[in-house]
């Protein structure tokens, strides 16, 4: 599903990662865990498009058989928009839109007829537990409850990857745990692949996959 070679970022003269090779395989959930300063966000920013490695003739990265640094910005953020999903820290929903129509955001980006993104948003809502709160705003839900609408958003357009940063930082312990759970549920029920950046160690020991990174590598 994603394969990365040789995956070097500077900033100025800081050399954050240092020829990063990874292989993460379709229906995975792989956590990425070390020190602060590691590179892990910088690592899912780039395995996410939204960053750019340096790029030279020994680097390479591949999602779902996709040659991503040769795509150009229009092609690259359509691609995004399509196969990838991003849950962060802080759930970054829109104040101003309700639960439903912060999950539909994406679908309408990608040109996707209103009637069935709603259906299809009501949907993930109800299996996410939230059928009773689609018209609420951001800043009448729980921690707990808007996280899990921006997971609703992050699968509205079905993709193919989803990375998370920090998923359930921001929560507390039994919102973390629910946030947890439900990844594995997602991952059983629709085949997707999970690429999720985490300091909190029992969640990260739970994944198929444990990363550790240390001084921008993988070790």
């Amino acid at each position: 599903m994603i394969i990365g070679k040789n995956i070097h970022k500077y900033y100025d003269n800081l050399h954050v990662l240092k020829g990063v090779d990874l292989h993460i395989k379709q229906g995975e959930i792989v956590s990425i865990v070390g020190a602060s300063g590691a590179g892990k966000t910088t690592l899912l920013q780039i395995l996410g498009t939204l960053d750019n490695p340096r790029k030279d003739n020994e680097t390479s990265l591949e999602i779902k058989g996709n040659n991503i640094l040769i795509m150009k910005d229009k092609e690259l953020s359509k691609f995004r928009n399509i196969h990838l999903g991003f849950i962060f820290q802080f759930h970054q929903l829109l104040p101003e839109f309700t639960a439903l129509e912060n999950v539909c955001i994406p679908a309408y980006i990608a040109g996707k007829e209103k009637t069935e993104t709603e259906q299809e948003a009501k949907k993930l809502l109800d299996y996410l537990g939230l059928s009773e709160r689609i018209n609420h705003k951001p800043n009448e839900l729980s921690g707990g409850e808007q996280q899990r609408v921006a997971v609703a958003r992050a699968l509205i357009n079905k993709p193919a990857v989803i990375f998370a940063d920090e998923p359930s930082g921001n929560l507390d312990t039994a919102s973390a745990e629910n946030l947890h759970q439900l990844f594995f549920k997602l991952r059983d029920a629709f085949g997707q692949t999970f690429v999720i950046v985490t300091h909190n160690e029992e969640f990260a020991n739970m994944a198929d996959r444990k990363l550790v990174m240390k001084d921008g590598l993988i070790v």
